[in-house]
C-alpha cells in the first residue's frame, strides 16, 4: 500500500465526513461481542479506530468470527496456523471473511471493502458489516450465536399468511376506504 500524504480541500472534507460516522460506543459493544463469540483467546484491542484497526487488520480474528457462527464441521475460512505477515496474505484472509460473511447472508451493501479495514479509510463501513452478521446471527437463532441477543437488532422474518378461498371472495365485496366512500 502507498503512503499518502496529508489529505486537503474536498479529499479532506470527504474523509473528515467518513470518520465522524465511526461510533465508539459501538466499537465497545462488537469488541464484546467478539470475545463472547470466539472466546478470549483473540484477546482485546487497545480503544479507539486505530486499537480496533489494528486487532481486526490480519484478518484472523474475523475468521475466527465467521467460523464461530457455523456449527461444528463447517467452518467457511481457513485459518492458518501462524497469523499472516505478509500484506496480500492479510488481505486475502480479510477477503475470505467477507465471502463467508456474504454466504452467510449479509447484503453485499453492508459489506465493506479489504482497503477500508486494511488502510483505515471506513471503520464506520467495518462496524456496519460487523453489524449486520450480528444482527443474522441473532435472527437465525440456530445455537451458534453468543452474547447477549439484545446487542443487535432482531431482523424481520417473513410471515407468511393463507386465506381459504371463501376468505378470498369475501374480500373482493369489501370497498376499501382507499377507493372512496358513497356516502357523502
Amino acid at each position: 500500500m502507498a503512503n499518502k500524504g496529508p489529505a486537503y480541500g474536498m479529499s479532506r472534507d470527504v474523509q473528515s465526513k467518513i470518520e465522524k460516522k465511526y461510533d465508539d460506543e459501538l466499537e465497545d459493544r462488537l469488541v464484546e461481542w467478539i470475545v463472547a463469540q470466539c472466546g478470549a483467546a483473540v484477546g482485546r484491542p487497545e480503544r479507539g479506530r486505530l486499537g480496533f484497526q489494528v486487532w481486526l487488520k490480519n484478518g484472523i480474528v474475523l475468521s475466527r468470527l465467521v467460523n464461530s457462527l457455523y456449527p461444528d464441521g463447517s467452518k467457511p475460512v481457513k485459518i492458518p496456523d501462524a497469523p499472516p505477515t505478509m500484506v496480500f496474505k492479510q488481505m486475502e484472509q480479510i477477503a475470505q471473511f467477507l465471502k463467508a460473511a456474504e454466504d452467510y447472508g449479509v447484503v453485499k451493501t453492508d459489506i465493506f471493502q479489504t482497503v477500508d479495514l486494511f488502510e483505515a479509510k471506513d471503520m464506520a463501513a467495518v462496524q456496519r458489516t460487523l453489524m449486520a452478521l450480528g444482527s443474522l446471527a441473532v435472527t437465525k437463532n440456530d445455537g451458534n450465536y453468543h452474547g447477549d441477543p439484545n446487542w443487535f437488532m432482531k431482523k424481520a422474518q417473513e410471515h407468511k399468511r393463507e386465506f381459504t378461498e371463501s376468505q378470498l371472495k369475501e374480500g373482493k365485496n369489501i370497498i376499501g376506504l382507499q377507493m372512496g366512500s358513497n356516502k357523502g
